[in-house]
C-alpha cells in the first residue's frame, strides 16, 4: 500500500508557499521603494522650496533695507512670483495688503512664512547679520555720494597698487555704503597683515558723510552709554569700521587708548546701546516690517499623507496581489501536479503491464512522459528479449545436455560399448557446452564492464595471420578461401622503427589485446565461414584512415536481408531460425564482437546485400 505525502510535502503546497513568499516580499520591497523614493523626492522638493523661500526673503528684505517704504515693490514681486511659480503676498502686522502676486480674491494662508524687517532678520537670510540682526544692506546715512566714493575708490586703488608692490594680490570690492575694501584671494580685508609701507590709514579714514552719521549715532546711544560707563562715560563710544560690510555694526570700545580695563558686561551692555541707537538711526531710512505669505491657492507644499484611507488602499491592493497569486499559482500548480499524478500512476502499476502516459503538452511535463513512454517501451523490449535469451540458453544448453546424458544412459546399461567415435562425439557436445558458458561469461564481464583487457603493440598484418591460420582447416573443410589485404609493407619494424604505426608508409600499428582482438575477428571468420558457400572467398583487410584502424571482413556468402541488419548483433540473434544449433552457432559470436570492439573504444558496423555477401567492418583508435 502506497504511504500517504505529508500535506506539507506535497508539490502544490510548496508552490502555494513559495509564491504567497515571493509576492508578500515583492509588496514588502515594492511598498518600501515607493516609500523611500517619494520620502526622497518630497525632501528634495522641499529643500527646493526651502531655498526659493529663503531667495525670496532675502530679495525682499533687501529692497526693505533700501528703501523708505513698500510703494514701488509690486514689480519685485511679480518677478519673484513669475521665476518661482509660488503666490507671494506682502502685508501689514495687522494684515492690511501691501502687495499680492494673485489676482484674484483669494484668502491667505493662517500664518505668514516670514517676518520682512532689515533691522530684525535672521542669521541666515543675509551674510553680515549674524552678530546684530541688522540687515548689512541697510546703511542708511552711511551711504557716500558719488564724490567720495569716488574718492575712496581711487585711495583703493592706490592701496592695492601698495600691496602688489609688496607681494600680496589683492581685488577692489565695494560694500553697500559704497565703500571700496581690498580683499584678498581668501576673503580677508585688507589682504590680513597689511605691508608697513601700506599702514598709512588713509583709505579707512571716515569721510564726511561717515563722519556725520558717526556724530549722529553716537548722539541717539549717549545717554545709554553714559549709564553704562559710570564712573568712566567717556571710555565708551560708537566708533565705526570701515571695512566691515556690516559697517558700524562693531563696537571696539576705548580702553586700550585709556589704560583702563572695563568688563565684560560693561562692553555687553555698550554694544547692545549701539545696536539701538543703530536701529533708531537706520529706521526713517527702511521700509516699515510687514509680514510675508507664500503659496496658498493652487501652490501648496507637498506632504506624504499616510492618512486610514490611504493605508486601507495599500492593505486592499497588497491582498489583491495575494489573492491573485494565490489563484494563479493554485491554476498553474494544478496543471504541473497533474500529469506528475498520471506519471505516478502509471510508474506504480505492475511491471508486466507496461502502462503509457498521454502527452498532453509541449513543455518539460511533455518532454517527461515522452521520456517515461519511451522507458516503457525499451523495458517492455529488454524483457521479451530477456525472456527470449533465457529460452535461448535453456535450448542452447539441453541440446547437447540431452545428447551427452542419452549416450551416457546407453552406454552404462550396455547397449553401446564405449568406443572412441562415442568418446569423440560426447567431446563435442562438451565443447559446444563450454563453447556457449564461455561466450555467456564474457558477455556478462563485459555488462559489468569488469572485462579486463591486456594490450600492448599489435601489428595488424600478424594479427590477421594469426587468424587466417585458427580458421584456414575449417575454410578448407567448408571448401571457402581465406584471404588477407593489409596497406603497408611487410618489411614494417614495428612501433619503433621508421616505418612503423606513425608511418603513413607502414603497416598499421594498434594498441589492444591482441587475445581479444583474435577472438573478434575470429567470431566474424566463423560466421562467414558458415554462411559462405563453397568455392566462396573470406577476405580480411586492415588500413589506416585518418586517426583510426579499419579491419574488415567480406565475404562472398548468403547475405543479410535489410529488415535483419539492425538485429545481427543481437544476443541469441539467428538469420535462419531453422539452422542447426551446432552448424549455426550459439547466436552470441556477434554480440561478443560488438562488446569486444567497444572496450577497445571502437565501433563495428555492417552492410550487406542479399546473394552477394556482407562487409563487417572494425574501427579502432589509432593510439599506438
Amino acid at each position: 500500500m502506497t504511504r500517504a505525502i505529508p500535506l506539507r510535502k506535497r508539490l502544490l503546497v510548496r508552490l502555494l508557499i513559495t509564491s504567497v513568499l515571493i509576492a508578500i516580499c515583492s509588496v514588502a520591497a515594492t511598498a518600501w521603494l515607493a516609500v523611500e523614493t517619494t520620502t526622497r523626492a518630497i525632501q528634495e522638493e522641499q529643500g527646493q522650496v526651502l531655498t526659493e523661500d529663503m531667495d525670496i526673503l532675502r530679495q525682499l528684505s533687501g529692497y526693505a533695507a533700501t528703501h523708505r517704504d513698500w510703494s514701488g515693490v509690486g514689480k519685485t514681486v511679480r518677478a519673484l512670483s513669475d521665476r518661482t511659480g509660488r503666490r507671494i503676498a506682502l502685508t501689514a502686522p495687522d494684515r492690511t495688503p501691501i502687495v499680492d502676486s494673485e489676482t484674484r480674491d483669494t484668502a491667505l494662508p493662517p500664518r505668514a512664512a516670514a517676518a520682512v524687517d532689515p533691522l530684525h532678520t535672521d542669521t541666515f537670510t543675509e551674510p553680515g547679520a549674524q552678530r546684530t540682526g541688522i540687515d548689512p544692506r541697510a546703511v542708511g546715512p552711511f551711504r557716500l555720494p558719488g564724490a567720495e566714493r569716488e574718492r575712496v575708490r581711487q585711495l583703493a586703488e592706490k592701496r592695492r597698487a601698495c600691496f602688489a608692490g609688496n607681494g600680496v594680490e589683492t581685488d577692489i570690492t565695494q560694500l553697500p555704503s559704497g565703500r571700496s575694501v581690498l580683499i584678498d584671494e581668501e576673503g580677508t580685508v585688507d589682504g590680513g597683515q597689511v605691508p608697513t609701507p601700506c599702514a598709512d590709514g588713509v583709505l579707512n579714514t571716515p569721510t564726511a558723510t561717515e563722519e556725520k552719521a558717526l556724530a549722529e549715532l553716537n548722539t541717539y546711544a549717549g545717554d545709554c552709554l553714559e549709564r553704562v560707563g559710570g564712573k568712566f562715560p567717556s571710555l565708551f563710544a560708537a566708533t565705526v569700521d570701515l571695512t566691515d560690510g556690516a559697517m558700524p555694526m562693531r563696537y571696539p570700545g576705548l580702553k586700550a587708548h585709556s589704560g583702563i580695563d572695563t568688563t565684560r558686561e560693561q562692553d555687553k551692555e555698550a554694544q547692545e546701546c549701539v545696536d539701538r541707537a543703530r536701529r533708531q538711526q537706520l529706521e526713517p531710512y527702511v521700509a516699515p516690517a510687514a509680514e510675508l505669505f507664500l503659496g496658498g491657492g493652487d501652490s501648496t507644499v507637498p506632504h506624504f499623507d499616510m492618512s486610514a484611507a490611504n493605508k486601507a488602499k495599500v492593505t486592499g491592493v497588497a491582498g489583491l496581489v495575494l489573492a491573485l497569486t494565490v489563484a494563479v499559482t493554485v491554476l498553474v500548480a494544478t496543471r504541473l501536479v497533474r500529469p506528475l499524478r498520471a506519471l505516478t500512476h502509471a510508474a506504480r502499476q505492475p511491471p508486466e503491464q507496461h502502462v503509457r502516459v498521454p502527452v498532453t503538452t509541449q513543455d518539460e511535463m511533455g518532454i517527461l512522459a515522452v521520456a517515461f513512454n519511451d522507458l516503457a517501451e525499451r523495458r517492455e523490449r529488454m524483457e521479451a528479449q530477456r525472456k527470449a535469451m533465457v529460452a535461448d540458453i535453456a535450448h542452447e544448453l539441453r541440446t547437447p545436455l540431452t545428447n551427452i546424458r542419452g549416450w551416457l544412459e546407453v552406454t552404462r546399461d550396455g547397449v553401446v560399448d564405449p568406443n572412441p567415435e562415442l568418446l569423440a562425439s560426447l567431446h563435442d557436445e562438451a565443447v559446444v557446452l563450454q563453447r556457449v558458458i564461455d561466450d555467456l561469461q564474457d558477455l556478462a564481464a563485459a555488462d559489468a564492464g569488469t572485462l579486463r583487457l591486456h594490450r600492448e603493440p599489435v601489428r595488424a598484418d600478424e594479427l590477421l595471420e594469426q587468424v587466417v591460420a585458427a580458421h584456414r582447416v575449417a575454410a578448407e573443410a567448408a571448401g571457402v578461401r581465406l584471404h588477407t589485404a593489409v596497406d603497408g609493407s611487410k618489411g614494417s619494424t614495428g612501433p619503433d622503427g621508421s616505418d612503423g604505426a606513425n608511418g603513413r608508409d607502414g603497416t598499421p600499428w594498434l594498441d589492444a589485446d591482441p587475445v581479444r582482438m583474435r577472438q573478434a575477428l575470429g567470431n566474424l571468420v566463423s560466421n562467414a565461414i558458415r554462411h559462405t558457400p563453397a568455392e566462396g572467398t573470406i577476405t580480411l583487410s586492415s588500413r589506416r584512415q585518418d586517426d583510426e584502424v579499419v579491419f574488415e571482413v567480406a565475404d562472398t556468402g548468403s547475405g543479410i536481408a535489410p529488415e535483419d541488419l539492425p538485429s545481427v548483433f543481437e544476443r541469441f540473434w539467428r538469420a535462419e531460425k531453422s539452422r542447426s544449433r551446432r552448424t549455426g552457432g550459439s547466436g552470441l559470436g556477434l554480440s561478443i564482437v560488438r562488446q569486444l570492439v567497444t572496450a577497445h573504444g571502437g565501433t563495428v558496423t555492417v552492410t550487406s546485400e542479399p546473394g552477394t555477401g556482407s562487409v563487417f567492418t572494425l574501427r579502432l583508435p589509432d593510439t599506438c
